[in-house]
């Protein structure tokens, strides 16, 4: 008998993260505004056996963590695009531009606004995933996409009390004793 031969994976992965509406999830599940998404957790599940081509996070506003920016960039080539607005229509420019040069497109939001964009997408040969907080997505956007995955507690993180003294919790939530 022959053994299977085994499966090449050479799939390109491009990660839109529509920061402003993943923020937003997280703090109205959580309750808490300093809990955040933990990237070093998500992307390497998200991204699985693939290659990553590229991870842009769209954050609307002035107030732009640099040490998330930094992070993404010394992590996983990243970068954070400051929207004059909503992170909607920008995300939706770079999704297209990006459809012929990735097989993979994750969208990390779960708002309704996206489904033209994925069914557009889809239309073009392109896979698109969804990444997103399961209470705050629209169902609409699940079942239009290719796949869903799910942002659970698991991959979020309480940022340090900006108080002075005691233990604190570092990024990866461990313990700090000051």
């Amino acid at each position: 008998m022959n053994p299977t031969p085994a499966i090449i994976i050479s799939q390109s992965v491009a990660v839109l993260v529509d920061g402003n509406n993943i923020e937003r999830s997280i703090h109205e599940q959580s309750r808490n505004e300093s809990v955040m998404l933990n990237f070093d957790t998500l992307i390497p599940k998200l991204i699985g056996n693939r290659s990553l081509n590229r991870l842009i996070y769209f954050r609307e506003g002035k107030h732009i963590s640099s040490k998330l920016a930094e992070r993404l960039h010394t992590l996983y080539h990243g970068s954070v695009q400051p929207c004059h607005k909503s992170a909607d229509i920008p995300l939706a420019i770079k999704a297209m531009q990006l459809a012929g040069k990735v097989d993979t497109i994750i969208i990390m939001s779960g708002d309704s606004d996206y489904v033209e964009l994925v069914e557009h997408l889809r239309s073009e040969g392109v896979r698109i995933e969804i990444s997103a907080i399961p209470e705050t997505t629209s169902a609409h956007l699940i079942e239009r996409a290719d796949y869903f995955h799910p942002i659970s507690k698991e991959y979020w993180f309480t940022l340090p009390s900006k108080g002075k003294g005691g233990n604190k919790r570092n990024y990866h939530g461990k313990q700090e004793n000051k």
